[in-house]
């Protein structure tokens, strides 16, 4: 079985594959468990690995919420995962993995939880920091621990181009400025008058 670990904070991620009596004690185990890695060699030991996800050895993939280690047709539409609808309205039956971990999974996708007492080399021992930040007001407010009243553009996290002279800058959504607001009084008083017009010639009529 392959294995695709990532690790959330350093944003590192490989893929290893193991033999199958290493990643026994993973059967029948469901998706956002959280299983120790002592199993799989030294360089694991101590961590702990939450699994996310995986597919099986045809490429099915596991979807969460499916009780059982068998492979099952559901009927899916566009609030499920794991299915796309190409036309509006448009259910389809697919056939898709339960959420338990069986031998017939090919590949198993894991995150790191907690790191054990070793390094573990592609994975822990090269932090990449994030390039964007986020883009929406309340949660550059929730990162910075601002109020409602601060100015989140002054927060906005930036990263210079390679060229050196040029910022990448992400638009903010969902910001509520004294434009916005002013417009929407505005489309607000529009709305009003047509009604008043509209109850006017009603009245005449």
């Amino acid at each position: 079985m392959k294995i695709n670990f990532s690790n959330p904070a350093t944003g590192q991620c490989k893929q290893v594959e193991f033999e199958d009596n290493q990643v026994a004690p993973f059967y029948d185990q469901r998706m956002a468990a959280v299983v120790p890695g002592d199993s799989l060699g030294e360089e694991y030991a101590g961590c702990l690995f939450k699994i996310t996800g995986g597919r099986d050895k045809q490429g099915f993939p596991m979807m969460q919420g499916v009780l059982t280690n068998q492979r099952v047709r559901l009927l899916l539409n566009k609030n499920h995962k794991c299915y796309r609808e190409r036309r509006k309205g448009i259910r389809k039956r697919k056939s898709i993995r339960g959420c338990v971990v069986s031998s017939e999974i090919n590949v198993l996708m894991m995150a790191l939880v907690k790191k054990g007492d070793k390094e573990i080399e592609g994975l822990t021992d090269d932090p990449r920091p994030r390039s964007l930040g986020p883009k929406r007001a309340t949660k550059i407010r929730k990162m910075f621990g601002l109020s409602k009243e601060d100015d989140v553009r002054k927060f906005v996290v930036k990263r210079v181009k390679k060229n050196g002279k040029n910022w990448l800058c992400p638009k903010i959504q969902r910001l509520v400025t004294d434009r916005r607001l002013a417009r929407k009084a505005k489309h607000i008083e529009k709305h009003n008058q047509r009604r008043m017009k509209r109850d006017a010639a009603m009245a005449a009529y």
